[in-house]
């Protein structure tokens, strides 16, 4: 194997974490802000790009970490060595209600392709780049957008779905229609696309957007029950507007506390 070799556990139900285990000098690399807890002999080290082998030099990282900025990224990630005597556990914790699914990439014909803000931690030597797709319709209608991490290795890794996950298994030539946020991680075989939502009457009065994802097997997909853009736009509608509802009990009035 090229990667480092990971223990982990779950923990929680809608608010999930993941300890993860690890051996003498075995490293765990993370996006910035997932850190939960940690022993004390686990050391802490920004690095530029994700330190994974196929980056080879100076500019492979520099290519490597290019390709994260166009995802909205950080150019740099945090790794998480055990440098002490016998097994010591470090925790990721999910950044809004849902589920931490664990993905073994070796399983999973080493790639595995997810939403750019799914990606949560992953040994040491698991590759986090940028799967561009093809199609110019995904392109301009994927309302998530076209560029997608895309996760290269044989180790460990996991990802966090908002909400309730579902994984499907597509048989050859299967098909399966999925609103673009809901779409979590799909294996490399799976092929992806953007349709329109037929009907004008559909598409101005639906309330599910007028574009949709279409996966084609064979391979493997998550969905999520519940995309953060999603929550994020009934939190906000649920806010009070123009200043109203200040009461004690009120976000408003929370917020009026804040400020004085």
């Amino acid at each position: 194997m090229n990667n480092h070799e990971i223990d982990y556990k779950l923990y929680g139900d809608d608010m999930q974490f993941v300890e993860v285990e690890l051996d003498p000098q075995e490293t765990v690399i993370a996006e910035a802000g997932s850190l939960m807890m940690m022993d004390g002999e686990i050391k802490m080290e920004t690095i530029f790009g994700d330190g994974s082998s196929s980056q080879g030099g100076l500019v492979g990282k520099l290519l490597g970490a290019g390709k994260r900025v166009i995802t909205g990224e950080s150019l740099f990630m945090t790794t998480f060595t055990n440098t002490g005597i016998g097994k010591k556990h470090v925790s990721f914790a999910s950044p809004y209600p849902g589920k931490i699914v664990p993905m073994d990439l070796s399983e999973l014909n080493g790639k595995v392709i997810c939403q750019k803000d799914a990606f949560l931690a992953a040994a040491k030597g698991v590759s986090v780049g940028v799967e561009f797709q093809r199609k110019i319709g995904t392109g301009f209608f994927g309302g998530e957008g076209f560029i997608m991490q895309k996760l290269e290795g044989d180790g460990m890794a996991f990802v966090h779905a908002g909400g309730t996950i579902h994984k499907k298994t597509l048989q050859p030539g299967e098909k399966l229609k999925v609103d673009t946020g809901c779409l979590v991680a799909m294996t490399g075989s799976v092929d992806y696309n953007i349709e329109f939502v037929g009907g004008i009457k559909t598409a101005l009065f639906g309330g599910e957007g007028i574009f949709f994802a279409t996966l084609s097997g064979p391979g493997t997909v998550w969905i999520q029950s519940l995309p953060f853009s999603r929550l994020a736009s009934k939190v906000f509608a649920a806010l009070p507007q123009n200043g109203g509802n200040k009461g004690e009990g009120g976000i408003g009035g929370i917020f009026d506390m804040f400020n004085k």
